[in-house]
């Protein structure tokens, strides 16, 4: 379903989602902070994250999930019903009613990664968001969309940046 609200909570199920995803991330990193979407499953996201790692965390509203407009709390399905769905170009695809492409999600969503990156040049940070966003930054990153392949939830993609580029991303698909 597509996010109907940004008030919706994490699950039970998400919460232990996170709870692995951190214990992966403190094996593997020394992050100084955790940026967050400001919706309210990313923000509890982030709260675990934080409590886990001891960090702080910032909200970043650039990393908010995509509109989806009227399409707002349905069923995935009816995208491809709807007027101007094409999923070979899915990214060029805007939901009608106030919805955002996924090139208007990279761009924006780009915009607060280039941000993070650029203040914290030298250590790692801990970016919470969502899977229309994750893979809008896929692309701002890679220039490539990764078809078909929406972060999992909890799921984890490292970007490696140094002096202001990006010199890749990996997927962890665990």
């Amino acid at each position: 379903v597509f996010t109907a609200t940004p008030e919706v909570p994490l699950t039970d199920a998400g919460r232990a989602q996170v709870a692995a995803a951190a214990t992966w991330i403190a094996a593997r990193y020394a992050p100084a902070r955790i940026v967050s979407s400001p919706f309210r499953r990313a923000r509890q996201t982030a709260d675990i994250l934080a409590a886990a790692l001891g960090l702080p965390v910032t909200v970043e509203e650039d990393l908010r999930e995509r509109s989806y407009g009227e399409l707002a709390g349905q069923p995935y399905t009816v995208a491809r019903e709807t007027a101007g769905y094409d999923p070979a170009r899915f990214w060029t695809w805007c939901p009608p009613g106030g919805g955002e492409t996924l090139e208007d999600v990279a761009r924006r969503a780009g915009a607060a990664l280039d941000r993070v990156a650029r203040t914290a040049p030298d250590h790692d940070a801990v970016v919470v968001s969502h899977g229309a966003v994750m893979m809008g930054l896929w692309w701002h990153v890679t220039g490539a969309w990764r078809a078909g392949r929406v972060a999992r939830n909890a799921g984890v993609m490292v970007v490696e940046h140094e002096a202001g580029r990006y010199r890749g991303a990996t997927a962890v698909e665990d």
